[in-house]
């Protein structure tokens, strides 16, 4: 549980990037995740020296890439995709943007979903599996690590401080990004764009950086989480991530990097503490009462609570 959090700060940390600091809603975040997670599972597994002979021919010992080599990938190609997104999307903002972001997330997940027929290259929706664990500096993080004293750290623990790590430096580039000159012109571009044009910023390059590194993170995000579980699938990038990953960055408070770790965390952990209510409840209800279904209603409540109390967020900027 902890580890799926982290992920999520992760996450929320790029969309920051693209709807706190720079004012450009985007509902497809999540298309940028799947792309990392799919760069993994791609170039970490069989599946494409099972079904491609030229793979077979170059790499005769399977394709088992490295991950200091993957991580970057991950993050240049979901930057790419970033600007892929933003190129068209220049001339829109509000409710217009919202909707291409979120056809374009859509359009992401019915490509993995359909790209496992005539050519299987995501095998669709049964997804890929059998993803190597992720293998940095001689250290394997799919294997329990013994170190003094009989103490042994379970693959889950180092896991969880990898993503630990990796989140405090998205952590350090979202706070030098705030106070950077970047980080100035992309907030001169939320409050007013076409004050910003008129002060002589290049507004259709800061669009651009914005959805690129922003994009960069959810791109990490993605190669984390597919060497993490082994697995993955369209299912598991569906609109439904994209509106919580928003929730969070809305929730913490947007623009603000320590809020957005706060939402993130708190929005990731709640449902999962909510189950030891949620089962007496049902159990004193007979069953009358859906656990699942009483735990999304909880966190509704307590969302729509905390947006009353604190309509900028739980832990806003300053001004």
């Amino acid at each position: 549980m902890f580890g799926q959090g982290l992920l999520y700060v992760l996450l929320a940390l790029g969309l920051n990037v693209v709807v706190g600091f720079a004012g450009l809603l985007d509902l497809g975040f999540v298309a940028f995740y799947a792309i990392g997670a799919y760069v993994v599972a791609l170039a970490a597994s069989p599946h494409l020296f099972e079904h491609f002979a030229w793979v077979r021919a170059c790499f005769p010992a399977g394709m088992h890439a490295p991950w200091w080599l993957l991580l970057p990938a991950g993050a240049i190609l979901a930057a790419g995709l970033g600007c892929l997104l933003g190129a068209p999307t220049l001339r829109l903002r509000g409710d217009y943007l919202a909707v291409v972001t979120l056809a374009f997330g859509e359009l992401i997940r019915l490509l993995l979903n359909n790209l496992g027929h005539p050519v299987n290259l995501t095998n669709g929706a049964r997804g890929i599996s059998q993803i190597d664990d992720p293998h940095i500096a001689g250290l394997s993080f799919g294997q329990p690590l013994d170190l003094f004293a009989g103490l042994r750290l379970a693959p889950v623990t180092l896991h969880a401080y990898l993503f630990l790590a990796l989140v405090l430096l998205a952590v350090l580039i979202s706070l030098r990004l705030e106070d950077s000159r970047l980080g100035r012109a992309w907030k001169a571009l939320r409050e007013d764009e076409m004050a910003a044009q008129a002060m002589g910023l290049n507004t259709p390059r800061l669009k651009l950086m914005a959805f690129a590194v922003g994009a960069s993170f959810g791109g990490v995000a993605g190669c984390l989480f597919a060497g993490f579980q082994g697995y993955v699938s369209p299912e598991s990038f569906s609109l439904q991530e994209s509106v919580l990953i928003v929730a969070m960055v809305v929730l913490g408070g947007s623009g603000h990097v320590p809020g957005v770790v706060l939402g993130a965390l708190l929005l990731s952990v709640l449902p999962e503490a909510l189950r030891y209510l949620t089962g007496p409840l049902q159990a004193w209800s007979d069953g009358r009462l859906d656990a699942p279904i009483l735990r999304q209603l909880l966190v509704a409540v307590v969302m729509v609570g905390v947006m009353l109390w604190r309509p900028r967020g739980l832990w806003p900027g300053k001004g």
